[in-house]
């Protein structure tokens, strides 16, 4: 097993552990790590969920390509079919895609080293993106006359300005920790030893609100920023309605009231 999966104080932490390959994944890689995420959605003591690769030198790279060669079948073949079934067929492509998996938990990526083409594009799916000193990112697509195939140029502009995240796809070129700090890719640069530590910290102080609620507030983001004014606040209204008469709601409006700390459920 390459992909881990670990739960402490409501923080599930999934560490890609092949860096022989730089933590590019095979097929069945990428299926174990679509199945832990998916496990996470579905389990009650999961609020938050850190994303990590072994390794000194690399997060993750993508999908391996030595052992993800072309398929031998036509690609409209596979179009049509689920992901499992176009994989099994030679088409791994869309495993790196987790919209269908409606993963509302915040997601963070602890990146060090190389983060790059697929593992760039599984980055850019997390809410969050920290990074170590000597992390490095990139689109390199382009570079062997190919483009990214799971939303890599989209989700970089909605993440960064449209002038960084053109030159970054255009070009195909890597950028340091420190540019990428400075555009806005990730929200923290930390020391190696420290990266870890920083990621439980904000994976713990998220686990520490209303579950539901942070989970609505991911659900906005993803689902209504596009939408006109009139459109995303009734969206905002609607979530807000869901939990108002919730337990967590009436635990954080008490637990304020009586100055202490509340006690989240998840119900």
């Amino acid at each position: 097993m390459t992909v881990h999966l670990t739960l402490q104080d409501h923080v599930a932490t999934i560490t890609l552990d092949a860096p022989a390959s730089l933590n590019a994944l095979t097929v069945d890689e990428l299926q174990e790590l679509r199945a832990h995420l998916a496990a996470c959605q579905d389990d009650d003591a999961v609020r938050a969920i850190v994303i990590t690769g072994t390794g000194e030198r690399a997060f993750c790279t993508g999908a391996n390509l030595k052992a993800t060669m072309p398929s031998s079948k036509s690609f409209v073949s596979g179009a049509y079919k689920s992901r499992h079934a176009e994989s099994l067929q030679g088409g791994y492509t869309r495993l790196l895609d987790f919209s269908d998996l409606g993963i509302w938990k915040p997601m963070i990526a602890a990146i060090n080293g190389y983060c790059l083409g697929g593992g760039m594009e599984l980055a850019l799916q997390c809410d969050l993106r920290i990074a170590s000193e000597n992390a490095s990112f990139g689109l390199p697509e382009v570079k062997v006359a190919s483009v990214p195939a799971c939303g890599g140029v989209q989700y970089l502009l909605r993440a960064i300005p449209a002038a960084h995240a053109m030159k970054l796809a255009l070009t195909g070129e890597r950028i340091d920790a420190a540019e990428a700090l400075r555009i806005g890719l990730v929200s923290d640069v930390t020391p190696k030893a420290g990266l870890l530590d920083l990621a439980m910290s904000l994976a713990s102080r998220i686990a520490a609100n209303g579950p539901l609620a942070v989970q609505a507030v991911k659900q906005l983001a993803v689902q209504t920023t596009h939408l006109a004014p009139r459109d995303f606040v009734a969206q905002a209204n609607l979530q807000w309605g869901l939990l108002r008469d919730s337990a967590d709601r009436i635990e954080g409006r008490e637990a304020f009231a009586e100055k202490r700390s509340p006690v989240y459920r998840g119900a």
